[in-house]
């Protein structure tokens, strides 16, 4: 069925989330703190960190003249630093670190210290530019930015042109996801104010009307633009903003990413059952169906499971289900089998054994194609939201709860890992604008036109078709 932005009420059964992850309880004992003897223990020299105080997972990220902090530990901490430190403040720290460190704040600096020190610090930076551009939205963090550069600069001016480029593809970076962002609402938008003026759409037709299948009758093609949609909007609206923006203070920028992604799955379930209810004749109704279930399908074997999702919700609505004479006519078999894979029993199981096998596939795929995951994406939130609320930030004795920080930023970076994927398929123009402009019913125009194709047949159907004429 169609979605809401989600949040805690949703939610009424735990995600599976590891369950070896430390979700203390008040009183229980823990176990010391594996914290190394230097930064570089925490990942590299000795076994995987559970637990820290906030201070040494900070320290850990400092990198010095002889250590860098491993790729995975940057990205984790990153992520899940903002529970506990904005952003800002956690920069001013790395650099106070840095500048204490390397004695960045004397004068004359050590040369040969500073120039294996630099690319290290540089090095840190970009991966927080690429990784996390949002952050550098405040202008706080760029000022951090420039200015322990600016202690190292005297020492290699080539620091400066290094740090010119990260800006500037930081600025090119952040005004494509602004373009992106507003364009995904703005056609979600207009989707939802189409929408509402549309309940009487069944009986007044206009002289010319379109539909899906006079657009493109190919399923295989239809499933190909469908992942165009959802690759680029993915890589537009930034998945991870589904965590980071949950930790910002900008109220609306928390949900409008969220919002966007749900307005898309929600106008393609009312558009498939728009396609369905609106054909008057019962045969070209069946065929209709018949179309979707293969679109499904194709869907399926690409790896596009958010819009094999929306899809099969569509058919599912109560307008479309409930036309059994039309559903009698139809050939369902192949319907009744993915219905069955995206079968929420067991916590969805199904879909969670095709899904790791689609994420097999991507790992040794030789081809783009081969490499697309499109995952749930809805339920794909519920995991990262029980994990986040199942698990708690900090453990009794005061250490921040690393271990739930690690699962997070697996969950979080494989989703990231797939929507970096290239879309392999030529975009069609025409389908893509009637996926995001043709007019789609409201739920009362879907029920009123389901009504006048399949009459009520019970006192309820009875009186609301009565209401809605």
């Amino acid at each position: 069925m169609p979605q809401t932005v989600c949040s805690g009420t949703m939610f009424t059964t735990p995600s599976g989330f590891s369950p070896h992850l430390a979700c203390a309880e008040p009183g229980e004992e823990e176990e010391a703190p594996q914290e190394g003897p230097g930064p570089g223990a925490c990942l590299a020299d000795g076994p995987p960190i559970t637990s820290a105080s906030l201070d040494t997972l900070i320290q850990n990220l400092v990198p010095t003249a002889d250590y860098y902090p491993e790729k995975a530990y940057v990205f984790t901490f990153l992520l899940s630093a903002r529970l506990f430190i904005p952003p800002p403040e956690l920069l001013a720290r790395v650099c106070e670190l840095c500048i204490k460190q390397q004695q960045l704040d004397q004068s004359p600096l050590d040369t040969a210290k500073v120039r294996k020190f630099g690319p290290k610090i540089l090095q840190l930076l970009t991966e927080w530019t690429e990784t996390f551009p949002t952050d550098f939205r405040d202008e706080k963090m760029v000022g951090h930015l420039k200015d322990i550069i600016h202690r190292i600069a005297p020492c290699d001016e080539a620091y400066w042109k290094t740090l010119n480029q990260v800006l500037q593809k930081l600025s090119q970076r952040l005004a494509l996801m602004s373009q992106g962002e507003e364009s995904i609402v703005k056609v979600s938008l207009n989707a939802s104010s189409i929408s509402d003026k549309l309940v009487a759409f069944k009986t007044k037709p206009p002289p010319i009307q379109k539909d899906m299948l006079s657009i493109c009758n190919d399923p295989y093609t239809l499933a190909q633009q469908l992942t165009h949609v959802e690759l680029v909007r993915r890589r537009e609206g930034r998945g991870r903003e589904a965590w980071v923006t949950q930790r910002s203070g900008d109220q609306k920028k928390k949900t409008s990413n969220l919002e966007a992604y749900v307005r898309w799955f929600n106008r393609l379930c009312y558009l498939v059952a728009t396609e369905i209810c609106m054909v008057t004749k019962k045969k070209q109704r069946a065929q209709v169906i018949e179309f979707f279930i293969d679109v499904a399908r194709e869907c399926f074997n690409i790896g596009n499971f958010n819009s094999l999702m929306a899809i099969i919700s569509g058919m599912n609505m109560s307008p479309v289900s409930r036309l059994k004479k039309t559903w009698g006519k139809a050939k369902t078999a192949k319907f009744f089998i993915l219905e069955h894979q995206m079968d929420p029993t067991g916590n969805f199981y199904n879909y969670r054994t095709a899904l790791r096998g689609a994420a097999h596939r991507s790992q040794t795929a030789n081809s783009n194609r081969e490499r697309i995951v499109i995952p749930f994406f809805s339920l794909l939130i519920k995991d990262i939201y029980f994990l986040n609320e199942g698990c708690a930030n900090r453990l009794p004795n005061g250490h921040v709860n690393f271990e739930k920080f690690v699962e997070l930023a697996r969950q979080v970076g494989e989703f990231m890992t797939w929507k970096q994927v290239e879309c392999p398929f030529e975009e069609d123009r025409a389908i893509l604008h009637y996926l995001h402009t043709a007019p789609i019913f409201s739920e009362d125009g879907l029920y009123l036109a389901s009504y006048e194709s399949e009459s009520p047949e019970n006192q309820v159907e009875k009186d609301r078709w009565k209401a809605l004429r």
